[in-house]
């Protein structure tokens, strides 16, 4: 199990992604690293201990970062909380 940090919603000048996350695993600093993760399982745990889950679809940019889809949108107050991928 790795532990992740949510770092904003999937977003582009006009539209939000609103079930997409873009994720900084701890430890990942390249795009190559990043793509071993495709395919896992995320969970995020609110203050309240619900898990909403999701799975890690793609690499994002050259710094290591992934994009995971969640089964529903998380909060914004998700955003630079912690996320567990397995």
């Amino acid at each position: 199990m790795v532990k992740g940090k949510v770092i904003q919603f999937r977003r582009g000048r006009h539209v939000v992604h609103e079930r997409h996350f873009l994720i900084e695993v701890e430890g990942v600093k390249t795009r190559k690293d990043a793509e071993g993760f495709i395919g896992k399982d995320v969970e995020w745990k609110s203050p309240a201990k619900k898990i909403i889950k999701g799975k890690v679809s793609a690499p994002h940019g050259g710094k290591g970062l992934v994009r995971a889809i969640f089964e529903k949108g998380l909060p914004g107050q998700a955003l630079t909380t912690e996320v567990e991928i397995k």
